[in-house]
């Protein structure tokens, strides 16, 4: 929830619903009567997902003028089954209406990320790994994204490329090697972002090493290979691992010696969670 706070909540709320609303909402003007009341109740269809959103999913229907009163609404973060109703919410029909849509996205957006999330946390339960995300997001909601991996049980890694330094397969073919990045990096970041190196072969590894860098980041490694260069990391850099990581494969790859693994899938591809959002004009 604190990151939640810190975002500019109505800002991202407020450009949603423009490029939905435009100029008004033609067929709910012509069928609610002004001042009509309705109620709103968001219901699970998949067999068990993560709840997350409801900030935003509140404060987005307060911005489309319903006025809500939450009756009921769920956790962040609870494990909801099919047929539980996750929210009810009561207020003006016609905000309920021309927010619903906007709304619903939000929700199971980021509940389908903490879901996703949610199951590759419990895919390595019992090793030193910690399931991390990357700067694969929707423009526009990272914050958004990266909050609810956190609420699925994640870790967030670089908010933005000026919170930290990854020098990866680009920068080091401009540099010449990854000695020279390393180098180049430490002379100009201030000494509060920690320095880690993408590495593709076991030779890099074993530069990275001897570059004095605090994270290596094994990119598409085999479990093997990974193994080895735990070896050669020692327990004082942090490994993360990345690449192709899927639940199939996380739990091999945990059990490799990784401390993090990063998956892309959790914000880039996470298939939004089946809510049914019913709304009725209220008797």
């Amino acid at each position: 929830m604190e990151l939640l706070r810190q975002l500019d909540l109505d800002e991202i709320v407020w450009r949603a619903l423009a490029e939905d609303v435009g100029h008004g909402d033609v067929t709910t003007a012509a069928t609610v009567a002004p001042g009509q009341a309705g109620v709103a109740r968001i219901t699970v269809k998949e067999e068990e997902i993560i709840f997350c959103g409801g900030p935003i999913f509140e404060r987005t229907l307060q911005a489309a003028g319903a006025e809500p009163d939450i009756e009921q609404i769920s956790d962040e973060g609870a494990v909801l089954k099919r047929g539980d109703v996750a929210a009810r919410i009561s207020g003006q029909l016609a905000g309920l209406l021309i927010g619903e849509r906007t709304a619903l996205n939000f929700l199971q957006l980021l509940s389908a990320i903490a879901t996703l999330t949610r199951r590759y946390v419990d895919a390595v339960v019992g090793t030193r790994a910690k399931i991390i995300d990357t700067r694969k997001t929707h423009p526009g909601l990272r914050a958004l994204e990266k909050y609810a991996v956190r609420i699925g049980g994640g870790v967030n890694h670089r908010f933005g490329l000026d919170s930290g330094v990854l020098i990866k397969d680009n920068h080091i073919a401009a540099a010449g090697s990854i000695t020279e990045a390393v180098e180049r990096c430490r002379a100009l970041a201030p000494h509060t972002l920690q320095i880690e190196v993408e590495c593709e072969t076991l030779a890099q590894v074993t530069e990275a090493v001897g570059a004095r860098v605090g994270l290596i980041l094994l990119d598409n490694m085999s479990v093997s290979d990974m193994r080895r260069a735990r070896e050669i990391a020692g327990d004082s850099i942090l490994l993360e691992a990345s690449g192709g990581v899927r639940l199939d494969t996380v739990r091999a790859i945990a059990e490799s010696g990784a401390d993090l693994i990063s998956v892309g899938a959790l914000t880039h591809s996470a298939q939004a969670v089946d809510l049914s959002m019913r709304i009725e004009a209220a008797s």
